[in-house]
């Protein structure tokens, strides 16, 4: 298991470093949003296995000639109290820190969902006083709100669209159905899983450009999905109207305020204008592009986006979507592959 122990640690620092650092600078994905996204799972989920699968695959190398004799021998030190003699201070130090950073991923991930839960609780609790079901469809609900502002809240069966009456006043009909449709896509396609995993992801690992980078970038690639599934019933020039009258329409007199006068936490990553950052608090309440100011990022992936439609170019070829998402899943394989074949590097 000594070779395998180095190749993951190399992989892990390479999914940690070059690889979201040219990804992210990429002009491919906005031509293959969904693509990218799951690459950029791929790596995330790689680049953890690798890093625990490096420090385990190390800690156990005197205690078997792969990962699961190892676990066996651990087990038994462990529970029947058989000698220890074999495992070195450092095997020792590597299997502690291979614990504790599995202890601190799960952690995070658990925490950043009780803050989302939470914060959707009482999300709800304000819709219920001081939202009004609208008339034109189920699950949506009107705030008596000046700023034009579109947000969805997801919970399941009790998933709404938030709309205000200032975002009802300004769209013609067709971009208010633009509107709904990108943030219904929002809920369909269950994007708020996606903001949850990276936002706890880069809760535990701030430190790691990856998790930085892999958040912006998911954002903003979930904003073209929703556009894209938009466009399939409404025209482009819809949508870029609809975009630009809410970003133009924004109130500037408080932008540190969200919909429900809550106040707007954003951070650098907050590529959705979130009513309440993800990078800050682990929420996932989205308004996307229609709900009004969210801060540097905000205003970058809206210019990204109406760019991307004003000027599209041609979808990715089907072959290299087709090696993306091969790579993608080799990505995946070569790591669980070293962790629990036997002798694969020796």
């Amino acid at each position: 298991m000594f070779w395998t122990s180095y190749f993951l640690a190399v992989l892990a620092l390479v999914l940690a470093w070059p690889v979201p650092v040219l990804l992210s600078r990429a002009e491919w994905p906005s031509r293959a949003p969904f693509t990218a996204m799951v690459l950029w799972q791929a790596i995330a989920l790689a680049g953890g296995l690798s890093m625990i699968g490096a420090m385990l695959v190390y800690g156990l190398e005197p205690a078997g000639d792969n990962l699961i004799a190892g676990l066996r021998t651990l087990a038994g030190m462990v529970f029947f109290n058989a000698p220890t003699t074999s495992l070195g201070f450092w095997h020792l130090f590597a299997l502690s820190a291979a614990a504790l950073l599995t202890a601190h991923l799960v952690f995070t991930l658990l925490l950043t969902y009780v803050k989302i839960e939470r914060q959707r609780r009482r999300h709800r609790e304000l819709l219920a006083l001081l939202a009004s079901p609208d008339a034109g469809g189920p699950g949506t609900l009107v705030i008596n709100h000046d700023s034009p502002v579109a947000y969805c809240l997801p919970g399941g069966a009790r998933s709404v669209t938030v709309l205000s009456d200032g975002l009802m006043a300004a769209l013609e009909p067709n971009e208010l159905r633009a509107v709904l449709n990108h943030e219904n896509a929002h809920l369909s396609q269950r994007h708020d899983l996606l903001l949850w995993a990276f936002a706890a992801w880069r809760q535990a690992l701030p430190w790691f450009p990856t998790t930085r980078l892999a958040q912006v970038a998911v954002n903003s690639l979930i904003e073209m999905l929703a556009d894209d599934a938009a466009l399939k019933s409404e025209s482009k020039a819809t949508l870029i109207r609809a975009i630009a009258i809410v970003a133009s329409g924004a109130s500037p007199s408080n932008p540190a305020m969200g919909p429900l006068g809550n106040k707007k936490t954003t951070t650098d990553s907050d590529s959705g204008g979130m009513v309440t950052s993800p990078a800050a608090t682990g929420s996932d309440v989205e308004d996307s592009a229609f709900g009004g100011s969210g801060g540097a990022a905000s205003a970058r992936t809206t210019a990204t986006r109406v760019s991307r439609l004003l000027s599209p170019k041609p979808p990715l070829a089907r072959g290299f979507r087709a090696l993306v998402l091969a790579g993608s899943a080799l990505l995946l394989a070569v790591p669980t592959a070293l962790l629990f074949v036997p002798g694969l590097l020796g």
